[in-house]
């Protein structure tokens, strides 16, 4: 049951940052600098990447369904309720 769980969160992505961390929530919208940058979807990449070891789930459980391109994204996250994610983010 838990499988077909799905969340989104909004985020904002600081391509080009000196580590991958996770800022926090501001106003709703979470805050992430990814040390990579913005060419080719590296960033794209590192955040999905970075999202999966932070949330505890497969990178193919993770989406970018909107945002390529953008600094401002929405992810969608399989296998996790909302709180859930809005959780592990915090604590970390």
């Amino acid at each position: 049951m838990a499988e077909k769980e799905q969340s989104k969160i909004a985020a904002h992505i600081q391509p080009n940052a000196n580590q991958n961390k996770v800022v926090g929530f501001k106003e709703g919208v979470l805050q992430v600098r990814i040390a990579a940058p913005p060419v080719k979807g590296k960033a794209n990449q590192e955040l999905i990447k970075f999202l999966s070891n932070v949330l505890g789930v497969s990178k193919s459980n993770l989406t970018i369904q909107k945002g390529i391109t953008s600094k401002k994204k929405i992810v969608a996250i399989r296998g996790l309720g909302q709180e859930q994610v809005v959780r592990l983010l915090e604590r970390h």
